[in-house]
């Protein structure tokens, strides 16, 4: 006998919410495109968490393994993670989704100004969305929570070699990798201000 879902009777909702997300995205992304010329986004990465991944993080958060934790308690059952050439098309994505018919940001945080200690960049908003679909309190139209993070392409490269590095076991000179990814994180940085004011000259001279 299969183990039933932890996202319940409601987990064909968050495909059809995530592809709707997705969808209104990529249609102002084409806009501005057909516009100016500027892609606002180079690629998307959007996902329903898995259930494994979903139950490890209610063990981990000390919650119950129900669709309530799933959808209710925690935010990130709908991932997008957008990915950006210059810090400008950051900014101007997160405009755009703000500006979305029936959402609300109920969280943000800007490591991109404020950078973690460990040199980690990126833009995270916790979204709120109304549905045509019950929710699992109850609510009918309901909402539903998404994650989502936006970065620019050297962002998005550190970020996923220092996730690979750091499940790594028994490290020798663990306080200077640190170091050195840190330094590497902060000349990244640097690159792609230096990108954006080269950009931001061409497009005066336009």
């Amino acid at each position: 006998m299969s183990e039933e879902s932890i996202y319940g009777k409601y987990k064909d909702n968050l495909e059809l919410i995530l592809k709707n997300i997705v969808g209104r995205i990529n249609d102002y992304t084409d806009e501005e495109y057909e516009r100016s010329g500027i892609k606002l986004h180079e690629h998307m990465i959007a996902r329903v968490k898995s259930e494994d991944s979903m139950r490890e993080k209610c063990d981990r958060r000390g919650l119950a393994q129900t669709p309530d934790s799933a959808l209710h308690e925690l935010t990130d059952s709908i991932g997008i993670r957008i990915i950006c050439s210059f810090i400008d098309d950051v900014y101007e994505n997160v405009r755009l989704i703000k500006s979305f018919p029936n959402l609300e940001v109920v969280q943000e945080k800007d490591y991109i100004k404020h950078a973690k200690p460990n040199g980690y960049r990126s833009y995270h908003m916790i979204i709120k969305v109304q549905t045509p679909f019950e929710d699992v309190t109850g609510n009918n139209p309901g909402e539903y929570f998404a994650e989502i993070q936006l970065r620019t392409i050297a962002m998005d490269s550190w970020a996923s070699l220092e996730h690979k590095m750091k499940y790594k076991k028994n490290i020798n000179n663990s306080d200077l990798i640190v170091s050195e990814l840190k330094r590497c994180a902060d000349e990244l940085a640097a690159c792609d201000v230096s990108m954006q004011t080269i950009r931001n000259l061409i497009l005066m001279d336009n």
